[in-house]
Formats: structure tokens, C-alpha cells, sequence
């Protein structure tokens, strides 16, 4: 069965992760926050000399590069425009670095990956490192995140708005460890003004309040959202109202609203009703079933509604070629939260245990990476137990 033209216009306009296969999450619209991190790397760049043409390398910048052993080449298919500068900063930049307790290698690494951090001045750098080290453990924690987010720890343009944010997470409640994940991979939220920031939290905790949810559990509701999700701060209110109305619209109930909240840990924020519309209606005609039993599909497995059209298809269309059936996948449709590569991995190990998918439960291809793990072992297991029966009698030769 072929599922293509059910809602053919629909287009794939946000890149999706999973929450329940192999570590993922459901992703971002990331069209409206990457032409920041672009638009910064511009300005960045053309803040320097971008003609590469008619100027030469910086002899001295090639020279100290090369006594830290760091990879040119790997700099000019990168960002060659650093090696054009009149001034770097190189042998200070890694001195910082090395004072941190980095190894040569490990400088080397930071500064290929990086190239631009040669440009900061000394006092730009050891500034951030201060910043880093008011929720960083120690040095050795400090530079092992470098070495990892170099890019994240380089940008200072917006040092001021960091600092006044980090205090503002701290007082929220949130713990050290996990400001320190927002800054290396949620860098963006810092580049916001704080009150930017304090607005969106203070329309979140308008709206669970509004939905029905405690005053004494507020606090913990909005720490963990912002805990999965720190990108829930680089929306709209508008979206936050957009999305909650489209629910309500659709006879969600404001305790499912919750709950759907939960579940999708704030990304449904990054959808909008119009994606979401077709996504439902698609279900509706696959599964063919009411409103209501649609609205209960939806609870049980929110990617019928955070999934586009694309994306629900190809992963039908891969269920079906396994030979699983459209009433098989209404009955477990948390098996649409697995890429097709997963599926087809996960009944592969399965038939070599002798497990026929077609005809028994979908449970078994369900969660996470580690969970699937289990309930293989399990499966295994009970296939290589000896049967034993203790009444039988014993042959014993003479």
C-alpha cells in the first residue's frame, strides 16, 4: 500500500527529532534561529578583511601557528580570512588556553576547529573565562567544553547579556551543570537581553497557571521544560498562543494540553497550526477514525501531531514494506517515533530470534535504544532457556 498524495502539498519546513528512539528528541524550527548564528558569523567575518584575493597570509600568524602544530590547511578550506588579518593574537590565545591546563594537541584542536578565536584579544578571552567559571567546576571541566564547543565559547560579542543570563538561571533555580549545557549547545538563548528571557518564562508560567496546573508545582513544571528544551526561550508569545488556541480548537481538554506539554517537552511551540492541521488530518484518513478517537491517537502518540505529512509517510510506507498493517500500527502508533532505519534494524534482530513482527505485538520495537536492548535480552533469553521438566524420569546407564 502507498500512502503518496494523501495531503501531497504538505511541506517538511522543521527538522524533527525523536524522544523515545536512540537518545533523540523532536527538534527545532530551526529557520527562524540559525540565520541568527549565520547573520553572527557574518558579521564576525566581515568585521575583517574578506578579500582574499589581493592580500597575502599573515607571516606571523603562519609562523606561530606552525610552532603549535596546528593544521594550516585545515584553516584555509575552512576560514581562510583568518590568516589574512593584520593582527592575531595567537600565541597569547594559547597561552590562556594552555594555562587552563590544554596539551599542545589539545590547542591545536581548539584552534583548527576555531580559527576566529586567534582574533579575540587576551583581555575578550580570560573575560569569558570568567563568565564560564561561574558555573563551570573547575579549569578541567572548563577546557574539556572548549575543546568540544570551541565556537560557543569564542563568541564574546554578547558577554554582557551572558553574564545577566546566567545569573537569572541561577536564581530561577536551574542547576550549574545544566546552564552549563544551555551555553555549548543553546548558545543563542544567552545572546538575548535577560528581560527577553524572564518575559518568555513569565508567559509560560501565565499559561500552565491558565491550563490548570498548581502554583505549587509551577516551579518544577517550568525547570523541567526548560531543562528539555532551552530553546523554548527564542519563541513568540504569539506562538506559545497560536499553538495552545489550535489545541483547544481541536477539543483538547486543558489537562490534555498539559499533557501534551509534558510529553512534547515544549517543542510544540516550534510547530505551527497549519503543519499540525495537516499532519491530523492525514492520520485521520490513514487510520480512518473519528475526531475523537484521533484526539486519543494523538495523546497516546504526539508524533501524529509534531510529525509533517512527509515524514508520517515515509514511515508508513517503511512499516508496510515490512508487511505490518495499518490496524497493527493504531494499535501501537509509537512505533512512528522510529526512523525507517531503526525499524528495519530492530525487526531484523528480532526474526533472527524467530520473533514474526506480522503477527505479534509492536510493543517489542517500541523505545529507546536502551529499552529495545531489554526487551531483545529478554527475548533471547526465554528462546535459549533449556526447557526442563523435574518430574521426568533420569536415564542413567549401568
Amino acid at each position: 500500500m502507498m500512502l503518496r498524495g494523501v495531503a501531497h502539498g504538505a511541506k517538511d519546513t522543521f527538522t524533527l527529532l525523536l524522544t523515545r528512539s536512540q537518545g533523540c528528541k523532536p527538534g527545532l524550527k530551526f529557520s527562524s534561529v540559525w540565520p541568527d548564528i549565520a547573520n553572527r558569523s557574518f558579521l564576525i567575518h566581515s568585521s575583517y578583511t574578506t578579500d582574499t584575493k589581493s592580500r597575502e597570509e599573515n607571516k606571523n600568524t603562519l609562523e606561530n601557528l606552525y610552532r603549535l602544530s596546528v593544521d594550516i590547511t585545515k584553516i584555509r578550506r575552512l576560514k581562510e580570512w583568518v590568516l589574512l588579518q593584520d593582527v592575531a593574537y595567537v600565541k597569547e590565545i594559547a597561552g590562556i588556553l594552555q594555562e587552563m591546563g590544554a596539551d599542545e594537541t589539545t590547542v591545536a584542536n581548539i584552534i583548527e576547529r576555531c580559527p576566529e578565536a586567534i582574533l579575540h584579544t587576551p583581555a575578550e578571552i580570560n573575560a569569558q573565562r570568567a563568565l564560564w567559571q561561574l558555573v563551570c567546576q573547575n579549569e578541567k571541566q572548563l577546557i574539556k567544553l572548549i575543546e568540544q564547543f570551541p565556537e560557543s565559547f569564542f563568541t564574546t560579542e554578547y558577554q554582557q547579556y551572558q553574564k545577566a543570563n546566567i545569573q537569572f538561571f541561577q536564581e530561577l533555580g536551574l542547576k550549574n551543570n545544566i546552564i552549563t549545557r544551555f551555553l555549548t549547545s543553546a548558545p543563542n538563548i544567552f545572546y538575548n537581553p535577560v528581560e527577553k528571557n524572564k518575559n518568555m518564562i513569565e508567559t509560560l508560567q501565565r499559561n500552565y497557571l491558565n491550563l490548570g496546573g498548581s502554583e505549587a508545582n509551577m516551579k518544577i513544571w517550568i525547570l523541567k521544560l526548560l531543562s528539555q528544551n532551552p530553546f523554548i526561550l527564542l519563541n513568540t508569545s504569539t506562538a506559545i498562543k497560536d499553538n495552545l488556541e489550535f489545541l483547544q480548537k481541536n477539543d483538547f481538554t486543558d489537562q490534555e494540553v498539559l499533557q501534551l506539554l509534558s510529553k512534547l517537552k515544549g517543542f510544540i511551540f516550534q510547530l505551527n497550526s497549519t503543519t499540525m492541521q495537516k499532519s491530523m488530518l492525514f492520520s485521520k484518513n490513514i487510520f480512518k477514525c473519528s475526531d475523537q478517537e484521533l484526539k486519543q491517537l494523538v495523546l497516546k502518540c504526539p508524533a501524529l501531531l509534531y510529525y509533517s505529512v512527509p515524514v508520517l509517510e515515509e514511515r508508513l510506507e517503511g512499516l508496510l514494506r515490512e508487511g505490518i498493517s495499518i490496524a497493527q500500527i493504531r494499535e501501537t502508533p509509537m512505533v512512528l517515533e522510529l526512523t525507517t532505519q531503526i525499524v528495519q534494524y530492530r525487526i531484523k534482530k528480532l526474526s533472527a530470534l524467530g520473533y514474526d513482527i506480522k503477527s505479534g505485538n509492536l510493543e517489542s520495537l517500541n523505545g529507546t535504544k536502551k529499552d529495545f536492548e531489554v526487551t531483545y535480552g529478554k527475548i533471547q533469553s526465554k528462546k535459549e532457556r533449556p526447557i526442563f521438566n523435574p518430574v521426568a524420569p533420569l536415564h542413567i546407564e549401568d
